[in-house]
């Protein structure tokens, strides 16, 4: 399926604008342009609580996160863990999804500000990302305001750091997840695979930015290998959470997120999972841009909202 007609027109004023290709920036140039691109959506919707909050890391250093929290009842608290190659993006670039995913799921959200690569290689935001989870867990009744479902969320890189602080949580007997929500996840390093290869792919998102992105963040060849960089690497699926995942149809990423959810499956952990044709990457977070992402939301709700049902279900006999 072609991709469609919101897409192309993006596309085509993209082209027309006469921007360098992202692999040809630098990455204070790539951050420039996806703030930029971000603003396009306008604001996002209010919610009742929102605060930023710094939290150290184990070197010395320190990351921001941000809280919100929407009216009423709190039904979970998501970690959220954004995109952009590990090396572009912030609170901002994703403060618009975040907001409507609070106020549509009924949830408290960590919006995680993971140090960036360059400046902070693999694995800074793997690292951050766990402490995030754990700060967030730690913290459950004061932002949720009591025991709730706790869910790691992300899209693109953030969902690679989400595949990746969910099998540490495992390993590391706790915090329980109620599920990962993997949005056209990074789980591999293979840039040659046939979605990377496919020219229709070539969007958004191309093979030449992903070799950008990946030679910024781990440009150790035998680092990629390791399953804090590539979750397919890892040997053992079985235990995780469940799992939701989303991949778009002209994405560079579609097979290995694929992969990623085929091998989640086999190794016994529930998986919802949904391909979405005409779209390209980053569709999700481009809220009041493209119509695709508002399907994506919808998606995401209502298979979330399943899985918390069961979690409330479940919960009077535990």
């Amino acid at each position: 399926m072609a991709i469609d007609e919101a897409t192309a027109a993006l596309l085509t004023a993209m082209a027309e604008s006469g921007a360098k290709p992202l692999h040809e920036l630098t990455p204070r140039e790539g951050r420039a342009v996806m703030a930029e691109m971000s603003a396009a959506g306008g604001p996002g919707p209010e919610v009742a609580r929102v605060y930023d909050e710094q939290i150290p890391t184990a070197d010395g250093g320190q990351f921001a996160v941000r809280v919100l929290v929407p009216e009423g009842d709190i039904r979970a608290l998501v970690v959220y863990i954004h995109g952009g190659g590990w090396v572009i993006g912030n609170l901002e670039t994703h403060d618009h999804v975040v907001r409507v995913l609070a106020n549509r799921l009924h949830a408290a959200i960590v919006n995680v500000d993971y140090r960036l690569a360059p400046e902070h290689p693999f694995p800074a935001a793997a690292d951050d990302s766990w402490a995030e989870l754990l700060w967030a867990h730690e913290r459950m009744t004061e932002i949720a305001g009591g025991p709730v479902p706790l869910v790691v969320m992300g899209d693109s890189a953030g969902g690679n750091l989400s595949a990746v602080v969910a099998r540490r949580a495992r390993d590391a007997g706790g915090p329980r997840l109620a599920s990962q929500v993997l949005v056209y996840p990074v789980t591999d390093a293979d840039l040659d695979t046939p979605c990377y290869l496919d020219p229709a792919n070539q969007l958004l998102l191309t093979r030449d930015s992903m070799v950008w992105f990946w030679d910024h963040y781990a440009p150790d060849p035998a680092d990629r290998k390791h399953p804090d960089a590539s979750p397919l690497q890892a040997a053992d699926l079985s235990g995780l959470p469940p799992a939701i995942v989303l991949t778009a149809e002209h994405d560079p990423l579609r097979d290995e997120g694929e992969a990623y959810a085929e091998q989640l499956a086999l190794a016994g952990v529930p998986v919802a999972r949904q391909r979405f044709a005409g779209q390209m990457h980053a569709f999700f977070t481009m809220v009041d841009v493209l119509p695709g992402s508002a399907a994506g939301i919808a998606y995401v709700v209502d298979q979330l909202g399943q899985q918390l049902a069961a979690e409330e279900e479940a919960q009077p006999a535990g």
